[in-house]
């Protein structure tokens, strides 16, 4: 089965809504605030299939603890490129990556459910023109990405890439 195909490239008139409603200060807050809270728990009932994001595809990542060795859960907005899901660290355009980049880094073992699937996985940062393409898809799939980047400063935005071990 897998974790749920996205095709980057689609395009939906729900992401520009979706893209409008976290553009600004409040949405943001709610975005990065509320909205994981909410995520971890719907998407756990749900096996992933239902995510306060209902305008973009979420997964739940569950990795280890870079300092503390717990386990982690953190909703993301994913697409997949091939057999791998892609991710982006975007922290929603903030000046340090979020927790859970450090922890894929320190652990790249982790466990990914979306959808009704769920499956362990091995993270990697990607680099160089690979980054390039992925982030210039990311951006043209989820248009506040463009708005993290000029709020993030002179921060680069990670992007993950996530391949399924057997």
């Amino acid at each position: 089965m897998g974790i749920p195909a996205v095709d980057p490239t689609s395009g939906s008139p729900l992401l520009r809504i979706g893209a409008r409603l976290t553009g600004n200060t409040p949405g943001r807050w709610v975005a990065r605030r509320v909205a994981p809270r909410v995520d971890r728990h719907l998407l756990r009932w749900s096996r992933g299939r239902v995510s306060s994001a209902v305008v973009t595809p979420e997964l739940l990542l569950i990795s280890t603890g870079a300092k503390t060795g717990r386990r982690r859960t953190t909703p993301l907005t994913y697409f997949t490129d091939g057999d791998r899901a892609v991710v982006v660290a975007s922290n929603y355009g903030g000046s340090r990556h979020p927790a859970w980049y450090y922890n894929v880094l320190a652990h790249p073992r982790v466990t990914i459910s979306a959808g009704g699937y769920t499956g362990t996985f091995v993270g990697h940062e990607v680099s160089g023109a690979e980054r390039d393409r992925l982030w210039n898809l990311a951006k043209a799939f989820i248009p506040s990405y463009a708005d993290y980047e000029r709020l993030a400063g002179g921060r680069t935005i990670p992007v993950l890439t996530f391949t399924e071990t057997g």
